[in-house]
This record gives C-alpha cells, structure tokens and sequence, in this order.
C-alpha cells in the first residue's frame, strides 16, 4: 500500500509541474485525502546573442530595440551611441555621433561650421570675375550611412540644415590704372586706364568702379545631400573616413556693393550674373576624419 501511495504521489507530482499548474493535488488512500501543493519549477531560457563585433563593418552592436522598444530602452540607447566622429571639409569643422541600427546601417547626427574656405581654397570664378571667400558656416545635419556590402564603403543621405555667411570679393584683371573686371562683355576699369588700355565707352565700358563684394545666401532652409565613401578600420576601436558628395542648397540669393563713381552701373549685372550660376545652387562634400566605436 505504501508503494502504492508513493508513486501515486510522485506521478502527480510530476504531472503538475510539467503543466506548470498551481492547483493542489489531492491524493487518496483509502479514508484518508492527503493534500500536496505542486511546486514550481523555474525554467532557464537562453536568449538569442546579439550581433557580434564585424571588424569590417564596425558596428559593435544591435540597437535596432530602441526604435521599437520603450521609452526606457531608447533613452538608453541614446545616451550610448555606437560611435563618434571628428571631421574636417567643406562643411567645416566639426564633428558627429552615430548610433547603429544593425551591420550595415547607423543614424548620424552632427555639426559642422567655421570658416570651410581654409580648407577648400577660398575662391571661385563666375562670368570671368574670379572671387575671394571668406566663410562663417554653421551645418547641423541629421542623416543615414549605409554600407550596402557589410564593408569598407559606404553611402550616406541625409538633411542640412544651413546657416552660413559667405562673402565674395571680386579680383580685378590686370594690375595698375588698366585694372577691370569684365562684366556681360564690358570692361569696368577701378580707375581711368592709361595709355594702350583696351577702353572702348561705345560698348559701355565704365571708369572708376572700386573694390566690389557681394554677400550670398543660399534660399534652402532645409538642404538634401548625398555622400559615397570609405570607412576603414584601424582597430576594433579606431578608424578612418573620407567622403564626397554635395548638398542642393537652392538659389543664391546676392547683395552686391561696387564702389567708385560708377560702381553702382556694375553692381546690378554682377547680382545678375551670380545669381544665374547653376553650381552656386551646389555645396560640394568633401571631408575627411576619424571614428572612435564603443
């Protein structure tokens, strides 16, 4: 009887834990009901492992939670970016903080301003006139860098939002008295030429128009750009990058100053001219730097 009871009790036992039932079980021998509460049994599931570091990919782990998850898991995420970023271009100077989504996608947010003409020579030719820049750009950008074969390159997009100063200072042609600056086929002297100065008024060639400056502004509150590049790395922490591409940042918008006795005859066919140059539209991308991956 007592070899009864105990696989009786044993079998009901074990028949309640595998159901993860928490009813008692109730046992009889003979007059007596006996009573046993089922115990728990805490069961170990092993979670599924997270992306593991890709020295060629460089993204050290899996956030994709945080876009999905709660506001928790996101806070937490955005306060432990996947990586940072110094760079120096055409934008400026600045810098970035990427945070990644999976092995070939990361989201970027960064900066960039100064004076960029340092870096990208500080001049440019329109309609003959060469021109002088001096730059105070300030780009907040927010973008995606993609890395479409899990290697070294990449492709980026993304939005700028620019707010840049950029003055241009036009150079004269020739230097002494026959100094000009050729505008819509004619020649606008800084002073009265001397002799053997190619002066013809019967055109509308002018005397004494000075320095001449134009600030431009781009209309573009928001600007689209696209970038290709490379971003190798050095070691499981540090690496490199280079980037081209540009940014449409609309019409240019110029308010142009001549000075001189005629400088104002030039100033309105200058603005003219700058402001129907289809490459000032463009804010070509060119920059360099380096990355450090947590």
């Amino acid at each position: 009887m007592k070899l009864i009871q105990l696989t009786a009790i044993t079998a009901a036992v074990l028949a309640s834990t595998a159901a993860l039932a928490a009813d008692p079980v109730i046992v009889i021998d003979g007059n007596d009901a006996v009573v046993y509460e089922a115990e728990p049994v805490a069961v170990a599931y092993q979670a599924d492992a997270g992306y593991a570091y890709n020295a060629d990919a460089g993204v050290l782990r899996n956030t994709t939670g945080a876009v999905v998850g709660g506001t928790k898991t996101f806070f937490q995420t955005v306060t432990h970016p996947a990586a940072i970023s110094a760079e120096a271009g055409t934008l400026g100077y600045g810098a970035n903080i990427a945070w990644g989504l999976n092995d070939k996608t990361e989201i970027q947010a960064g900066w960039a301003g100064g004076d960029a003409a340092e870096l990208f020579g500080g001049d440019f030719d329109a309609n003959d006139v060469n021109y002088d820049v001096d730059t105070d750009f300030s780009n907040p950008y927010l973008g995606v860098q993609l890395r479409p074969m899990a290697n070294w390159f990449t492709v980026g997009a993304g939005i700028i939002v620019p707010d840049n100063e950029i003055t241009a200072t036009a150079n004269s042609r020739d230097a002494g008295p026959n100094g000009y600056y050729p505008v819509d086929g004619k020649k606008y002297f800084v002073s009265t030429p001397g002799a053997g100065a190619d002066f013809d008024p019967t055109r509308g060639d002018l005397t004494n128009v000075g320095s001449v400056s134009a600030d431009l502004e781009h209309r573009n509150k928001l600007a689209p750009y696209a970038t290709i590049g490379f971003r190798p790395n050095i070691t499981n922490n540090f690496g490199l990058f280079g980037e081209l591409g540009a940014a449409y940042m609309g019409k240019t918008t110029a308010t142009v100053n001549a000075t001189g006795a005629n400088g104002a005859a030039a100033e309105a066919q200058i603005k003219k001219e700058l402001e129907d140059e289809k490459f000032l539209e463009w804010l070509p991308i060119v920059k360099v730097g380096a990355t450090y991956r947590f």
